[in-house]
């Protein structure tokens, strides 16, 4: 398991299965073979010491760090510190503000959601009115230049563990399963059905008007002799289908048709075009990840305890979200309602308002919290992340502290087992509202899925590596580092 703020050996930049790559054919000319896919832009010269780009840009950071410093000390007499100050109070004002407009109705919403948006304009304009926005101004680009640099050094100072990428043969009885309701009719606008038989899929299309059992029917198709399982659907619907192909160890093909579509773009997947994931069936290649389990049902992104889960069971938070949680909240951070406790690898996590549970870490919560990517479907860990603020004081450390407060646990572990005082609880397994009796288990099928991809994946990316400032020290001064276990 790893430390309170660590996220796992996914963590550091790893890229996402098939990330920005290099590709070598290791079968030969017309073999079937395999690919090596190298993600990130670490590289094979990286020794015990980080290789020599990895300390260029490690000492980079550490100047610019102290740059910073400089600005700061020279501008003790253009208002230095006051500029520190101003801003770290703008930033706990607004935390606070977004605290009380959230956990609270009537005349305290309404003051909170003011000073939620006044604390950081009356920041500016006190910077502009007392001529220190140019001051502030080189202070945050020499912090950007020194962030940009540290990640720089954490990117090449390890060799990233290749994905390996099989070139897979073109499926001869692929069967595709759609619903035209998912993302406001992507399947219709996109004529997905069309260009899919155009390919040789059978497309099974879902009745909006007739709710089906989407794992039954994908037990039918792989009883009539399907090579392959595939969904045009949201992420929920994912994961059930992808269970049944992990099951009969088929190939199981992504069409990023779904509202958010994060395991889509975890895989490097066109969420603009979902057309583009049917290439695959022309010319893919396959992947071997995860798959998450909860309390025997498959999940292939995140399992939510708490306010979250809570929401969700709501009629009305299809339609309204965020109107649903405005008006659910104040109710469910309250001191009457029961909280999570949770067993992580043996580890007590005690009275969460939160808990989020995913398939492979996120880089940092700061990331998931942005919509950001695991670096990694592959390593065989969950991420676990628990949120517990009680009040505008907690709220504004959180904001101050970010991953080192305490309101904040971030672990990586393989086993999470969920407990509470209720025989059964909420539970947001992919986005779908569920209730499981006590105590839910969450565990991980390392490499149980094989997920067929196109070979040209415009939706890559390699993101950041989380900070570690020990380490960019230590490449700074040439020291070895300590060796991490692939």
């Amino acid at each position: 398991m790893g430390g309170k703020n660590g996220t796992g050996p996914g963590a550091g930049g790893q890229g996402p299965p098939g990330g920005n790559r290099s590709t070598e054919n290791t079968a030969g000319p017309g073999g079937s073979g395999s690919t090596e896919v190298a993600a990130g832009s670490g590289g094979s010269s990286a020794g015990r010491g980080g290789s020599g780009a990895a300390r260029f840009y490690a000492r980079l950071a550490v100047l610019a760090a102290a740059g910073s410093l400089v600005v700061l000390v020279l501008a003790l007499g253009a208002g230095g510190f006051v500029i520190v100050g101003a801003g770290l109070l703008g930033l706990v004002l607004c935390a606070a503000g977004v605290w009380w407009f959230v956990a609270h109705r009537g005349a305290l919403r309404l003051f909170g959601g003011v000073l939620a948006v006044a604390a950081p304009v009356g920041v500016l304009v006190f910077f502009a009115y007392d001529g220190l926005w140019l001051t502030a101004l080189v202070m945050v680009l020499c912090w950007a230049v020194t962030l940009a640099c540290a990640r720089s050094a954490l990117r090449r100072s390890r060799p990233e563990r290749p994905v390996r990428a099989v070139s897979a043969a073109r499926p001869r009885n692929p069967v595709l399963i759609m619903n035209p309701k998912s993302g406001g009719g992507k399947v219709g606008r996109f004529r997905l059905v069309e260009q899919a038989e155009e390919l040789g899929a059978r497309v099974i299309l879902l009745d909006p008007s007739a709710p089906a059992d989407v794992a039954e029917l994908a037990r039918q198709a792989v009883a009539r002799g399907a090579d392959l399982l595939g969904v045009a659907g949201g992420d929920g619907t994912q994961a059930l289908v992808a269970a049944v192909a992990a099951e009969h160890r088929l190939p199981f093909l992504v069409i990023a048709a779904g509202t958010r579509n994060h395991f889509a773009m975890d895989l490097g997947l066109d969420r603009g075009d979902p057309s583009r994931c049917l290439d695959a069936l022309r010319d893919g290649e396959e992947l071997r990840i995860d798959l998450g389990d909860v309390s025997g049902r498959a999940f292939v992104n995140t399992v939510s305890f708490g306010v979250y889960a809570d929401v969700v069971q709501r009629p009305e938070y299809r339609d309204a979200k965020a109107g649903t949680a405005l008006s659910l909240m104040p109710d469910l951070l309250g001191d009457q309602v029961r909280r999570i406790d949770a067993s992580i690898d043996g580890t007590k996590l005690a009275s969460q308002q939160a808990l989020l549970v995913s398939n492979n870490p996120y880089v940092s919560p700061d990331e998931l919290i942005a919509g950001g990517r695991r670096p990694r479907l592959d390593d065989g860990e969950l991420g676990v992340l628990g949120i517990r603020v009680e009040d505008a004081a907690q709220a504004a450390d959180l904001a101050v502290r970010g991953t080192q407060s305490p309101a904040l646990t971030a672990l990586s572990a393989h086993r999470v087992e969920v407990t509470a005082a209720d025989p059964e609880i909420a539970v947001a397994v992919d986005g779908e509202a569920l209730r499981m009796p006590t105590p839910v288990v969450c565990t991980l099928r390392p490499g149980a899925l094989r997920v067929l991809v196109p070979r040209d994946r415009s939706g890559v990316v390699d993101p950041p590596p989380r900070v570690d400032w020990r380490r960019v020290a230590r490449l700074a001064l040439g020291r070895p580092e300590p060796d991490v276990p692939r």
